[in-house]
């Protein structure tokens, strides 16, 4: 008998298609995020379970499953998983990385020339029907082009923004954990610098890291007075990484020229004080979001679980 999976959240037509077809598949079928109460109650009997990075996946959730054998998170990121408590149940947890990195990178792009140029506030004014034309001194922004970027965790995500800098003739400085080999800083065109001396030189500021302990609010009030008053920051990667009350000082007082964001602290709420503000372009998540990737993550999920009931370690297992 085929394996029974449970998905906390419909996937693009070509994965529950192929799903179907190898599995006994079972998902939310509401359009919003599956609550506490439907997913301990969903999970009962399931093999296999594909979750969100949103969802969180502890050790109650688990209980609830006695037979559940894999999670498979649709996401790079698995810290919404208590990997410890799946290790103990002898649950495989996935993810799907690498296959996200051109589409986060563009949307890193997107986010930079929206902020720098002021382009939410322009497409409001005409859309508002309030435009009265051409002037001088109009949503005046930021130039890009020649300036430098600074770049903050030079994985994956990473190197692929700095890629897109070099089309754009930019100073590339970067702080990650581990520094990059020679011959790749050469092949970028970029320089390691502190965390501080980064911030302190970059008139881009784009945030590509994991969320860890140690990255937990990187950017706070500290790292925001050492950014240029000129400065954009734009945050693709976890929301946590930034301390969203102190952002909301900084952007209040203009001590940076603006934000981009497309996660958040505690997503899907976005502060009230953080929407009001000009300066900032809001995005809902959508770092992923290109047709191709979406339906590429779903098959990368389908082959962890596929691995797995084969008896064979998933190729994307993390614990």
């Amino acid at each position: 008998m085929k394996p029974r999976i449970y998905s906390t959240r419909e996937l693009p037509p070509e994965v529950i298609s192929e799903l179907k077809r190898r599995f006994r598949l079972d998902w939310n079928r509401r359009d919003r995020p599956v609550t506490r109460r439907e997913l301990l109650q969903a999970v009962d009997g399931a093999e296999g379970l594909i979750t969100m990075l949103n969802d969180s996946i502890d050790a109650a959730v688990m209980a609830a499953a006695p037979k559940l054998r894999i999670i498979a998170n649709y996401a790079v990121g698995y810290n919404n998983i208590d990997v410890v408590a799946a290790s103990r149940r002898g649950i495989d947890v996935t993810n799907t990385p690498g296959v996200l990195t051109e589409a986060t990178a563009d949307l890193t792009w997107a986010l930079i020339l929206a902020t720098a140029r002021r382009l939410h506030e322009g497409e409001a004014l005409v859309r508002s029907g309030r435009w009265t034309g051409w002037a001088p001194t109009q949503l005046v922004g930021g130039e890009i082009y020649g300036k430098t970027i600074g770049i903050i965790g030079m994985g994956r995500i990473g190197q692929a923004v700095a890629r897109r800098a070099q089309g754009f003739a930019m100073d590339i400085i970067y702080h990650s954990r581990n520094r990059l080999p020679l011959i790749k800083e050469v092949v970028l065109g970029a320089r390691y610098q502190s965390l501080k001396t980064l911030l302190h030189e970059a008139d881009v500021v784009t945030l590509h890291l994991p969320l860890t302990n140690e990255s937990r609010h990187v950017i706070g009030q500290e790292a925001l007075q050492w950014m240029k008053p000129t400065a954009y920051l734009i945050n693709t990667a976890r929301g946590p990484v930034v301390d969203e009350k102190a952002l909301l000082k900084a952007l209040a007082r203009k001590q940076i020229a603006g934000a981009g964001f497309d996660v958040y602290e505690e997503e899907p709420r976005v502060p009230a004080a953080l929407r009001r503000l000009n300066n900032v372009v809001l995005l809902p998540h959508l770092g992923s979001a290109a047709r191709e990737t979406r339906v590429q993550m779903g098959m990368m999920v389908i082959d962890n679980l596929a691995a797995r009931f084969a008896g064979h370690e998933p190729p994307n297992k993390v614990n």
